[in-house]
């Protein structure tokens, strides 16, 4: 009985550390977190920059501790009295993709990052993760915040005109997607709204969003660059843009991006937000999505709206590329000994955590990349950049192709993430 009642305390324990009243530990505000990120393929150092209290807190206020394992980088806030877990969330950068590049095996270099909190009424310690090779999460970096620290700016940043194109009510219950323009002119902000509409129309009329169109805000904000269009680094073309976007990211043609997350953060904050897209004025075919940070898309090549889609696979939920014959920039991308964590790939170390139990009796596993397997979930070798010793769920996906729909399990893990936000 003893040890029945001891074994029962440390359930309840339990559960009450995993529960956070958000009231008790924040206000409506949000805390941005500035810092910079260097080091090498092999070597990294967190130096702290600055920190901004911004508008209200969009994220989830039900379930303030992340309860998935996705991104290379998670940030952790704690009460600083009691020592409790109060706040965590899963992210990715830039400067975890450079490192498995061949420049980050000859230099150094730094990449300006951000973390968003809710604003703590109490003080509060901040602790910083990154994963290792083995996906092991590992300390980086640790501060402690004053709320009422003087330092804590309060500086509003730069304010442009912003409206919903889509509206579904509070944004403290809804998915907030916010639009930004780069090299788009005060004169062009017409030709970037309809833009905005063609692209959240799109996403919203894709399954599994159409099903959760009710659960989705879309925002714009008309920030104008001085001039029009962006930076094609391959052909000598640079252009002043207020979010520096740009082609050849890691010398990737086709992966256009920004560095400068710090401008973004402030363009952004002129609205609720939870998920940062950008559209740059471009008709060249190109953009990427990062996990919890931003998607960059060009607006008027024909298969934008597709690729944007695409990319918001990754942007909303960690969603990993299943293609394996284009090039990019990656080497060694992934540990092979170790399961990666992407949902959507396996390399079969622990196939069991992934979707082996969706696939169907008697499907071969691995599962043959042949016709009279089409439409079959299992396991197809193939995917995340190396045509050998990882799989994908299905020959076809959104995650593969642009032209197809996301699978069985993409649409599940995309749902999840729906209902992380929204329920």
């Amino acid at each position: 009985m003893k040890k029945f009642i001891l074994l029962l305390s440390a359930i309840v324990a339990l559960s009450l550390n995993a529960q956070v009243n958000y009231e008790d530990y924040f206000t409506n505000n949000t805390l941005r977190f500035d810092y910079n990120r260097c080091g090498t393929a092999t070597s990294e150092q967190v130096s702290f920059v600055q920190m901004k209290q911004e508008g209200k807190w969009s994220g989830p206020r039900q379930h303030l501790i992340d309860p998935y394992a996705w991104g290379e980088y998670r940030v952790e806030l704690y009460d600083k009295a009691t020592k409790k877990l109060i706040y965590s969330r899963g992210y990715a950068g830039l400067y975890s993709e450079w490192q498995s590049t061949a420049e980050a095996k000859l230099t150094s270099r730094c990449f300006y990052e951000t973390a968003l909190v809710p604003f703590p009424k109490k003080p509060a310690t901040l602790q910083l993760y990154s994963r290792d090779r083995k996906t092991k999460l590992v300390k980086a970096f640790e501060y402690q915040i004053d709320p009422v620290n003087y330092f804590i700016s309060k500086e509003n940043g730069p304010t442009y005109k912003s409206y919903m194109v889509h509206d579904s009510g509070d944004p403290a219950s809804k998915i907030d997607v916010v639009f930004l323009p780069d090299g788009f002119t005060a004169s062009e902000m017409d030709k970037f709204s309809e833009a905005v509409k063609s692209f959240s129309k799109g996403l919203l009329e894709t399954a599994p969003f159409a099903a959760a169109a009710d659960k989705f805000n879309c925002w714009l904000v008309e920030a104008p660059s001085l001039e029009s269009g962006t930076d094609v680094p391959g052909k000598g073309i640079y252009k002043n843009t207020l979010l520096s976007t740009g082609f050849y990211t890691f010398d990737s043609e086709r992966y256009n991006m920004t560095y400068d997350i710090k401008s973004v953060r402030d363009v952004a904050s002129n609205v609720p937000y939870d998920i940062i897209i950008i559209l740059v004025n471009s008709e060249k075919y190109g953009g990427g999505g990062v996990y919890n940070y931003y998607g960059c898309f060009t607006a008027f090549n024909k298969q934008s709206i597709g690729v944007f889609i695409h990319e918001f696979g990754h942007t909303f939920s960690w969603l990993a590329d299943e293609y394996y014959t284009s090039d990019v920039a990656y080497q060694d991308y992934i540990d092979m000994s170790v399961e990666p964590i992407q949902p959507n790939v396996t390399n079969m170390v622990d196939f069991g955590k992934k979707w082996k139990s969706m696939v169907k009796a008697g499907t071969p596993i691995p599962t043959p990349r042949k016709p009279e397997f089409e439409g079959v979930l299992g396991a197809y070798e193939g995917g995340l950049y190396t045509s050998k010793g990882v799989f994908s769920p299905m020959a076809k996906c959104k995650m593969n192709w642009l032209g197809d729909p996301f699978c069985p399990v993409c649409s599940k893990t995309l749902r999840d993430m729906i209902d992380y936000y929204t329920k």
